[in-house]
């Protein structure tokens, strides 16, 4: 199989294996490993925060981040099709206690008037804006690039109106590579931050969440709370350390592999390209060609080639560093044979 669903679906390298097995290990619930420790420090470095923590996954990053800044009964503000509220399984209401407030965006990215106007006034009938949440790069607008003076934009409204930012930045090293802006300077706009070594990164396990020291001393109590004390964490967090050492450059492949798909998708009739393809992400829709997105993902299936309905008629393909140039080539192939 032709495995294009997510660039979730990958193998560690052998580096990272090697690594895994070789790492050096402590009891990280003590912030004793010194593997997790060195990951941590590294991130932080990077995304020019103060300190970061290691979490089993994006979803916990997220959720970390909504429950150490917020408190039960306020709302979160958050564009309609982000991952936290599309994706996340209702969490932020479930166990933070909060409510979403969602604006539809344009490509990710909400209108900063429309986020300042969504700010709850001091009234006793309205629950307070706890949190303002962005992606970037944003899922389901096709892996789009959240532009920087955007986030700025909110990050400017936040600060005057003492209202956090939070990014879940899953994607954010396919922005920054795409982009030539640093994950830092991303990052610059936001109050914390979670991004994820186990998409394009290629990390079998794992992200990252980071903000001020304060902020994340109060994070680890929640992580704790959500099941995610770790042990000997290093054997995950070491590939982690491959991951942002050796495996962020190489997404510039993805972003040109994505790009082939689309260009050879576009010459077959009654496949229309749905998304700006900015970074690894392609969204066929198939109505022209009178296939739903589910039959078409079965044909695809037929084919030896697995993606995922998006939506009625969207179907989307992710590339990553386990599928080579010549298997996306083979897929435009195969889909232009199968309409």
């Amino acid at each position: 199989m032709i495995d294009l669903r997510s660039d979730t679906v990958t193998k560690p390298t052998p580096e990272m294996r090697k690594a895994a097995f070789h790492a050096d290990v402590g009891d990280d619930v003590y912030n004793e490993d010194p593997t997790v420790l060195e990951l941590e420090a590294l991130a932080a470095k990077k995304l020019g925060k103060e300190a970061a923590m290691f979490v089993p996954s994006g979803t916990q990053g997220n959720q970390i981040a909504v429950l150490t800044h917020c408190v039960s009964g306020q709302e979160v503000i958050l564009e309609a099709d982000s991952h936290i509220y599309f994706y996340e399984g209702g969490t932020i209401s479930a166990f933070a206690g909060v409510q979403p407030r969602t604006l539809k965006g344009k490509d990710g990215a909400m209108n900063p008037y429309e986020v300042e106007a969504a700010i709850r006034v001091d009234d006793i009938h309205q629950p307070e804006t706890g949190l303002i949440c962005l992606e970037n790069t944003h899922n389901r607008a096709g892996g789009a690039i959240v532009p920087l003076e955007n986030m700025k934009a909110i990050y400017d409204i936040g600060k005057r109106r003492q209202i956090p930012v939070h990014l879940d930045g899953a994607r954010l090293f396919n922005a920054s590579v795409a982009t030539g802006v640093s994950v830092a300077e991303y990052a610059r706009y936001t109050d914390t931050i979670q991004f994820c070594l186990s998409k394009g990164l290629g990390a079998p396990v794992g992200s990252i969440i980071a903000g001020s020291k304060d902020f994340i001393v109060k994070g680890r109590k929640w992580r704790k709370r959500l099941g995610g004390g770790l042990r000997q964490a290093g054997m995950i967090a070491a590939p982690g350390l491959v991951a942002l050492n050796t495996m962020v450059d190489r997404l510039a492949e993805d972003h040109e592999k994505a790009t082939t798909l689309a260009t050879g998708f576009k010459e077959i009739n009654g496949l229309t390209i749905e998304n700006n393809v900015d970074t690894n992400i392609v969204l066929v829709n198939t109505e022209k060609a009178g296939l739903t997105a589910d039959q078409f993902v079965e044909k695809c299936k037929q084919e030896g080639i697995l993606a995922v309905a998006f939506g009625p008629y969207t179907v989307r393909f992710t590339t990553h560093y386990d599928v080579s140039t010549n298997q996306v080539k083979e897929v435009v192939e195969k889909v232009n044979k199968m309409i």
